[in-house]
C-alpha cells in the first residue's frame, strides 16, 4: 500500500500567559482577606487533583505558604474520585508525579478513600465528602476550569466538579455518575454544590485557566459565594482558548500518546469530535473517519480510559494497559465503552495500512491524515499532502517543511511528532 507524503505544520497562537505564577497566586489570595476568617492554628484542607495542570506544584505551594503566614495549619487532600486505581496509595503516587509531596510542599498529605455522607440532595442523592477534608476547619478548592469531554453546560470541569467528583472520592464519583443518567449534570452539580458549600467549610477556591500551549494564563482566587458566576465566566474564556485541529474533516487522525494527564477521556473529545457515550460526533463541524492511538503517557500509569474512542492501536499500547485501573475508572464514571479495546497490530505500519483500507473510496495516497503529539499540544503536527491545499488558506497555519515519506523506524513504527 502506498502511504501519503507528510509535511510539518505549525498552528500559530497568540496566547496570554502568566510569567510569574507564584506572584500572581499570592496577589489573588491577598484579595480574599482570609485573615478575617481563619484563626491561628485552624486546619485547612487543600485539594489536589489528578489532571496534568501546568504549575500545579507552584500554585499549591504558594497557597500553603500564604495560609502558613496566617498561622493556619494547611494539609493536602488528594481529590480525584476513583483515579489512582481507587486507592489511597495510588492517589498519593499520582500527586507525586506532579511534584506534590510532603517534602516539596512542606505539609502533610492526608490520603484516604474514606468518606462521610454530609447531606442528601432533593433528588435523593447522598452527598459524599472526603473524611479528612470534612474534619478540617476549612477547605480550599483548587482546579482548572476547562471544557468537559462529555458534558456541555454553564458548568463543566472546574471548582464545582472538584467539590463533587474529586472530594466525593470513589463512592461519591460512583453515585454522582449514576445520578447523571437520571438527572441532568447541571441539576446534580447545583444540588450537590449547595450541600457541600453549606456543610463542608469551603472557604475559598483558586480557578486556573490555561492557554493553547497548556500554560497558565489565568489564576483567580474566588470566594465560595462567587463560585457559580465566576466559573461560568471563566469557562467561556476556556472555550475560546481551546486548541483545535485546523481541518474539520479527516480520513485518519494519528495520536502519539494519550492518558489521564492529557484528558479525562485520554484524548479530548472536544478535539477529536467523538463522544465517549455513544461514539457519535459531539461537534457537528468535525469529522474523522478513523483514529489510531500509538501509546500511553507514562503519567497515566496504565489507565487507558478513553481508548474505546479509537478505532485502531498497536499491540505495544495494548500491553501497557492496566486493565483493573481502566475498568475501575470507566465503571465508576458510567462509561464502560470507554474501555473497549480497538483493533491492534504489531507495527504502526500495519496499523496505518489497516486503517486506510477502511476509509472508503479514497486512495490511501490521497487520504487526509494528521498526526499529533496529543490533544493538549496542537501547535506542531504532521499533515498529509491532501491536507496542504486546505491548510494554505488558513491564516494562522504555516507549513514549515517539504513533503517527505512517512517516517518509520527500523521496527516499522512511526517517529513521534
Amino acid at each position: 500500500m502506498s502511504f501519503p507524503r507528510m509535511a510539518r505544520v505549525r498552528q500559530m497562537f497568540d496566547p496570554i500567559r502568566i510569567d510569574n505564577v507564584a506572584e500572581e497566586v499570592e496577589h489573588q489570595l491577598g484579595n480574599l482577606r482570609l485573615a478575617k476568617i481563619i484563626r491561628p492554628r485552624q486546619s485547612v484542607a487543600i485539594t489536589a487533583g489528578s489532571r496534568g495542570i501546568a504549575n500545579i506544584d507552584v500554585i499549591t505551594r504558594t497557597i500553603i505558604d500564604h495560609l502558613r503566614q496566617l498561622q493556619a495549619q494547611p494539609f493536602i487532600v488528594p481529590a480525584m474520585g476513583s483515579h489512582g486505581g481507587g486507592t489511597a496509595g495510588g492517589q498519593t503516587s499520582v500527586l507525586a508525579e506532579y511534584g506534590i509531596t510532603e517534602e516539596a510542599m512542606g505539609c502533610e498529605v492526608r490520603s484516604s478513600m474514606e468518606t462521610v455522607v454530609v447531606a442528601e440532595t432533593p433528588q435523593g442523592v447522598p452527598v459524599y465528602f472526603d473524611r479528612h477534608a470534612y474534619e478540617a476547619d476549612h477547605v480550599f478548592v483548587v482546579n482548572r476550569v476547562k471544557p468537559h469531554t462529555g458534558i456541555v453546560g454553564p458548568i463543566e470541569s472546574g471548582l464545582h466538579k472538584m467539590m463533587l467528583i474529586g472530594l466525593g472520592k470513589h463512592e461519591g464519583a460512583k453515585i454522582y455518575h449514576r445520578a447523571f443518567l437520571d438527572f441532568s449534570f447541571q441539576e446534580i452539580v447545583d444540588a450537590v454544590a449547595e450541600k457541600v458549600l453549606d456543610n463542608c467549610g469551603v472557604i475559598a477556591g483558586v480557578a486556573i485557566v490555561e492557554n493553547q500551549f497548556d500554560e497558565t494564563a489565568i489564576v483567580e482566587a474566588i470566594a465560595p459565594e462567587d463560585f457559580l458566576q465566576r466559573e461560568t465566566e471563566l469557562l467561556k474564556i476556556a472555550y475560546q482558548w481551546l486548541p483545535r485541529l485546523p481541518l474539520d474533516e479527516l480520513d485518519l487522525l494519528i495520536i502519539d500518546r494519550f492518558g489521564k494527564n492529557v484528558s479525562g477521556t485520554g484524548m479530548d473529545t472536544n478535539v477529536i469530535g467523538r463522544n465517549s457515550d455513544d461514539f457519535d460526533q459531539n461537534n457537528s463541524t468535525f469529522r474523522t473517519r478513523r483514529i489510531f492511538v500509538r501509546g500511553l503517557t507514562p503519567e497515566t500509569k496504565g489507565n487507558a480510559t478513553g481508548i474505546g474512542l479509537a478505532d485502531f492501536t498497536n499491540n505495544r499500547t495494548l500491553s501497557q494497559i492496566n486493565l483493573e485501573t481502566t475498568r475501575t475508572n470507566c465503571m465508576t464514571s458510567g462509561h464502560p465503552r470507554a474501555a473497549a479495546l480497538p483493533i491492534g497490530f504489531d507495527t504502526d505500519q500495519e496499523t496505518i495500512a489497516a486503517a486506510l483500507s477502511t476509509i472508503g473510496l479514497t486512495p490511501p495516497e490521497n487520504a487526509r491524515i494528521i498526526q499529533i503529539q496529543d490533544t493538549l499540544h496542537l501547535s506542531e503536527m504532521l499533515a498529509s499532502e491532501a491536507c496542504l491545499p486546505l491548510l494554505r488558506d488558513i491564516e494562522n497555519v504555516e507549513i514549515t517543511s517539504e513533503l517527505v515519506s512517512m517516517c518509520f523506524d527500523e521496527d516499522q513504527n512511526l517517529l513521534p511528532v
